[in-house]
């Protein structure tokens, strides 16, 4: 596949300065992977994800034009908020394995923890190793004391997941989003009683 003009890297000036904006951002490790800040070509997984059939349950159908102002969206809010879109790599070979993210969208109530991954990563622990390193991000280094996790009902992948992470179902938070989603809350370690 061709790449459009707004997915290719701008030379020169431009991609060094890009260069030097990610790595302002956090880079988060753990025993396998490396959570890092998005590039151009990450984009290529994203919308991988996002616009296949992994897709149906992590976004509405979207496009691939539409996958972009996702992607860009979960991107700049970085600059906005201080918190976004991490890409999944891993340790060993540095192959994209998904992404995570501490975000904040219209219509979310509050920053919210999501995991996207790539069919060749699932059924092997990343999403959760991610998960559990962005989240402590957002509680140690961000002093977040609440995030959630908004997941589509038939999600059970995602749903079981939260679960293991420690979520807990939260019934006040899914009637103030009509029960469209399922509300996963998770606190710090130190709350859960």
């Amino acid at each position: 596949m061709s790449l459009l003009p707004h997915e290719t890297p701008t030379p020169g000036q431009a991609a060094m300065f890009a260069t030097d904006l990610q790595g302002a951002l956090p880079v988060l490790r753990t025993a396998r992977l490396v959570l890092r800040a998005p590039r151009l070509q990450d984009f290529e997984y994203y919308a991988e994800i996002v616009v296949g059939p992994r897709g149906q349950h992590i976004l509405e159908k979207q496009t691939r034009e539409e996958a972009w102002f996702d992607f860009t969206n979960m991107v700049s809010t970085w600059i906005l908020r201080g918190h976004g879109l991490w890409t999944i790599e891993s340790n060993s070979d540095s192959r994209v394995l998904g992404f995570v993210v501490l975000g904040f969208e219209p219509g979310d109530h509050e920053a919210e923890l999501g995991f996207m991954i790539r069919e060749t990563a699932e059924g092997q622990g990343i999403a959760k190793e991610a998960a559990n390193a962005a989240r402590a991000y957002a509680f140690e280094a961000l002093g977040m004391t609440t995030l959630v996790s908004t997941i589509d009902h038939d999600n059970a992948r995602s749903v079981a997941l939260a679960e293991r992470l420690g979520a807990t179902r939260d019934a006040k938070a899914e009637a103030a989003h009509n029960n469209e989603i399922r509300v996963y809350r998770h606190v710090p370690r130190e709350i859960v009683q």
